[in-house]
C-alpha cells in the first residue's frame, strides 16, 4: 500500500507554521518552522540510494496547494525521466548566470575592475590613466562587447597597431586588459584561458618590447652643468621653482616631493619622514636636510600661513590640492630647458655621486631610496644608513651651490 499523501488542511498548516517541526503532508512534502519565524515547504527524495532534500519555498507566500503542485511536477521528474531535481535546479541556475554574464560588456567589467583595486593604489591619478588608457584603445574594439567574447584575435586588434609605435603604451594596455579579464573570471564572468596574458601566449605573437625599441630614460643634466643651471633656478620666482630645487637638493622623486606636508618634516633633527604610500617601493624613507633645504622650507612656511594645520609644504593653485607636476615643467620650459624632466636630476645626482665622490654605491642607492640587493642581503642591512646619508647630501648641496 502506498504511502499516504494530502495528510494536512489549510487550517492545519496554519497552525503548524507557527509550531517547531517537520510537518508531513505526505510523498515527500514537509512543512518545516522553526517556531519562530522561518517556515518553508521542503521536498524529500531518494535517488540511488541517497536521500535529499530539496527547497520549494517559504510559506505563506507558497501556498499548501502551490507547495503539493511542485511536489508532484518533482515526483514525476523522478519517476518518470529519472532526473535528479537538485541537478536539474542547478543547471537550470547555472545556465541564468551564464546568460547574465554574457550581458555583462567588457567596459562594465573594466569599470568594476577599476573600482574594486583603486583603493590599493597611491592616487586617484592611475586609476584615471587606467581608464583613459582603455577608452582610447580597447573601448573602441571590445568595450561593448560580452567580457566573455574577448579573444586573442581581439586583443591582438587592439595591440598590434600600437605594439612598435607606441611600445610603452602599448605594454601598460596589455597588462590592464589582462587585469581586467582576470577579474571577469574570478567573477565567474568568462572562463578559459586569457587571450591577454604574454608568458606563453602573446610572447609568441609580438615582439619584446625590448627588441622593439630602446627603453627611452628621463634626460638627465650632466652635472657639470648643474652649479650654473642652480643659480638660474634660485632667480625663478614662485612655489613651482622652490619645489624643483627641494626635489633636485633630497633626490626625491616628483610625487614625493609635491605631496610633502608639514607633519612629515622635522626641522630640529633636519629630517623629512615619507611615508610609505607616498613611495615607489611602498617602504617608509627618510631624507636627510641638508642646511639648503631647510631654508627653502623657512621660506615656504613663510609664504604659506596655514603651514601649521598640515597643509601642502608645496600647495597648487587650487585650496587644499598639492602643486601640480606639471608646475615643475613648465618651470624647466620657462628656463629655456624644456628638453630636462624633475626625474631626471635623480641621474643627474647619482652620475655626480658616483664619479665624484668616495661613498659606497648602498649609500648612494639608498638615498634615491632604491631597494638593494636580495632579500638575504635586506635582512643584514637593518639600518637606513642615515648619518652617512646625510653627509652624502649634505655635499651634494654644497656642489650645487658652488659658484661658477
Amino acid at each position: 500500500m502506498g504511502q499516504p499523501i494530502r495528510c494536512l488542511t489549510a487550517i492545519q498548516v496554519e497552525r503548524f507554521a507557527k509550531r517547531k517541526g517537520m510537518h508531513h503532508d505526505g510523498g515527500g512534502l514537509y512543512l518545516r518552522s522553526d517556531g519562530k519565524r522561518q517556515c518553508s515547504w521542503l521536498f524529500r527524495y531518494t535517488l540511488n540510494g541517497r536521500q535529499r532534500f530539496m527547497g520549494i519555498g517559504p510559506y505563506p507566500v507558497v501556498t499548501l496547494a502551490d507547495a503539493r503542485e511542485k511536489a508532484d511536477a518533482l515526483r514525476r521528474l523522478i519517476k518518470v525521466e529519472g532526473k535528479d531535481p537538485l541537478a536539474e535546479r542547478n543547471a537550470v541556475r547555472a545556465t541564468a548566470r551564464l546568460e547574465a554574464a554574457k550581458a555583462i560588456t567588457f567596459k562594465q567589467c573594466a569599470d568594476k575592475c577599476i573600482a574594486a583595486q583603486s583603493a590599493g593604489w597611491r592616487n586617484e591619478k592611475h586609476a584615471a590613466q587606467w581608464g583613459a588608457t582603455l577608452a582610447t584603445y580597447a573601448y573602441p574594439v571590445i568595450g561593448d562587447l560580452p567580457v566573455q567574447a574577448v579573444d586573442v584575435g581581439l586583443v591582438l586588434n587592439i595591440l598590434e597597431p600600437i605594439w612598435t609605435a607606441k611600445p610603452e603604451t602599448a605594454t601598460r594596455l596589455r597588462g590592464r586588459i589582462e587585469s581586467v579579464l582576470d577579474y571577469a573570471k574570478a567573477r565567474g564572468w568568462r572562463d578559459g584561458e586569457n587571450p591577454a596574458r604574454w608568458r606563453g601566449h602573446l610572447d609568441k605573437l609580438l615582439a619584446p618590447r625590448a627588441k622593439v625599441r630602446t627603453v627611452e630614460h628621463h634626460t638627465a643634466l650632466a652635472f657639470a652643468e648643474l652649479p650654473a643651471f642652480m643659480t638660474t633656478l634660485r632667480e625663478q620666482e614662485g612655489i613651482a621653482a622652490a619645489a624643483l630645487e627641494f626635489l633636485i637638493l633630497t633626490a626625491a622623486r616628483t610625487g614625493e616631493v609635491i605631496g610633502a606636508r608639514w607633519s612629515e618634516l622635522d626641522m630640529v633633527e633636519s629630517a623629512w619622514t615619507v611615508p610609505a604610500a607616498r613611495m615607489k617601493a611602498h617602504r617608509e624613507h627618510r631624507v636627510p636636510l641638508s642646511p639648503r633645504a631647510l631654508a627653502i622650507l623657512k621660506a615656504m612656511r613663510s609664504m604659506v600661513p596655514d603651514g601649521a594645520n598640515d597643509g601642502f609644504v608645496f600647495p597648487g593653485a587650487k585650496p587644499g590640492k598639492p602643486l601640480s607636476n606639471m608646475a615643475l615643467l613648465m618651470t624647466l620650459r620657462r628656463m629655456k630647458r624644456g628638453e630636462l624632466t624633475a626625474h631626471g636630476f635623480r641621474a643627474t645626482f647619482k652620475t655626480w655621486a658616483s664619479e665624484r665622490t668616495s661613498f659606497p654605491r648602498e649609500i648612494i642607492e639608498a638615498s634615491l631610496a632604491h631597494v638593494i640587493g636580495g632579500k638575504v642581503e635586506q635582512a643584514y642591512m637593518r639600518g637606513d644608513r642615515f648619518e652617512k646619508r646625510r653627509q652624502l647630501m649634505t655635499a651634494w648641496a654644497d656642489y650645487c651651490s658652488e659658484r661658477t
